[in-house]
């Protein structure tokens, strides 16, 4: 079950399958104005800096650090999963030294970050406390098997996959995610059973259900089916609380996903 949370004024959803600090970001909380208001963390779309420094701090010490003690994913929308130390804690808007569109560690006290605005966030979380990781899911990451690769990452630290939780956190629904035929195509290709994740209609575009399909692949890779817990919010929907890339055409902000041994 996902349960809204407020601190100090910062809104975010969390799991009760993890056990973990953790936190889905939304656009409330944050000092951004504009068409970037208010909790925006992309930092390369045109807000100011200072906002957005300010607004990584605000998160960041939801967690007990600063705004230069976390890392973060460089996504590029493959399905590259680094295994990230403290020698990985990002300079708040400074660039990041590696493509990864997931990462996993083993460091307590390490803040990981992925970022989302539409696609399926997952945090991963080792019940018994040897890993966990934060995961963006678009598509082409999917279909790329990253969840497979996290898990792998996950394993290499010492996590069993019958002992990770994953909260698959808000992101755009089987409602608003229209696709050509190239993304059921690839999806049916990746998981083989697709029963239940399109619906297809007459003109030739289909309605897709990724969330549900990155809870499927979980369960494929061992994931207890209970230990996995899928947010109802769709980000297009909700875009006055989350951030849209589909409703806004791009002018938009970006939220996190973040989780802390």
């Amino acid at each position: 079950m996902f349960i809204e949370e407020n601190e100090n004024g910062l809104i975010y959803m969390r799991s009760t399958v993890i056990g973990a600090k953790h936190a889905f970001t939304t656009r409330f909380g944050g000092v951004s104005g504009g068409e970037f208001a208010a909790l925006n963390l992309g930092s390369n779309r045109g807000d100011d800096p200072a906002c957005v420094r300010e607004n990584y701090r605000r998160v960041c010490a939801l967690f007990g650090v600063d705004e230069n003690g976390a890392a973060v994913t460089n996504q590029v929308h493959k399905a590259e999963v680094r295994v990230v130390t403290s020698a990985d804690r990002h300079a708040c808007l400074g660039p990041v030294p590696y493509e990864a569109d997931g990462i996993v560690t083993a460091e307590k006290g390490l803040p990981v970050f992925c970022f989302t605005a539409d696609c399926v966030p997952v945090l991963l979380w080792d019940a018994e406390g040897r890993a966990a990781g934060a995961v963006h899911c678009g598509w082409r990451s999917s279909v790329g098997d990253i969840l497979a690769h996290a898990l792998a990452g996950m394993a290499s630290l010492g996590a069993e996959a019958e002992s990770i939780r994953a909260a698959i956190g808000p992101a755009i629904g089987r409602c608003h995610f229209e696709t050509d035929d190239d993304v059921p195509d690839a999806i049916e290709a990746w998981l083989g059973d697709t029963e239940g994740l399109f619906d297809r209609r007459p003109d030739g575009k289909t309605m897709v259900d990724l969330r549900a399909a990155n809870a499927r692949r979980l369960v494929q890779l061992g994931v207890p089916a209970e230990n996995i817990d899928v947010s109802g919010e769709c980000t297009f929907c909700s875009h006055d609380k989350y951030w849209s890339h589909r409703y806004t055409r791009g002018r938009r902000g970006s939220q996190a996903a973040v989780i802390m041994l």
